[in-house]
């Protein structure tokens, strides 16, 4: 072994030694021969109960509704905001969404071989195969939301082992 080493080896020796011992003493649990206590009763909050003088008898006296008038009635104002997004949505044809895309590449055979394998196998789902070019894609279902397409992703992570979430605007029927 080289002599130049040795003196090295032993000051990392050393100071991991002493970097383990502090490790250890600083994360002992400290003893005490007296629990800890204290008394912080006197930063709850206080609360007067009032004694009510009258006694009523339930079920003797009726049941009094309470009618208050509404004050600051802004129905008129929420109601021409919601009548101008109403005749903003209409004129919206596409919302963002997603689908499942089981294949895409450029071999048309391929993909026509992909859109029949899933129309074997998971009859109720439709497949579309575009071709975007250079490249075909085959997809499967519209949904609004990750969490409605979880479902059908999983089950055909079975069968496609390439399926992966891709967002697309979707049409409003």
């Amino acid at each position: 072994m080289n002599l130049e080493v040795i003196p090295q080896l032993v000051i990392r020796y050393s100071i991991f030694n002493i970097l383990f011992v502090l490790l250890n003493l600083s994360c002992a649990a400290q003893k005490s021969l007296t629990p800890y206590h204290e008394d912080l009763s006197i930063h709850r909050p206080k609360f007067f109960i009032a004694k009510d003088t009258t006694q009523k008898n339930p079920e003797t006296d009726p049941v009094q509704a309470v009618v208050t008038k509404p004050t600051r009635n802004v129905n008129a104002k929420v109601d021409a905001i919601l009548d101008s997004i109403d005749r903003f949505n209409l004129t919206k044809r596409f919302v963002d969404g997603f689908t499942i895309q089981i294949y895409s590449g450029q071999k048309r055979e391929d993909a026509m071989n992909t859109k029949q394998k899933i129309i074997e196998d998971t009859p109720e789902l439709i497949a579309n195969l575009q071709y975007i070019q250079p490249k075909f894609r085959v997809t499967v279902g519209h949904y609004f939301t990750k969490l409605e397409a979880q479902k059908d992703l999983t089950r055909l992570k079975r069968y496609f082992s390439t399926a992966i979430l891709v967002p697309e605007k979707i049409l409003i029927k």
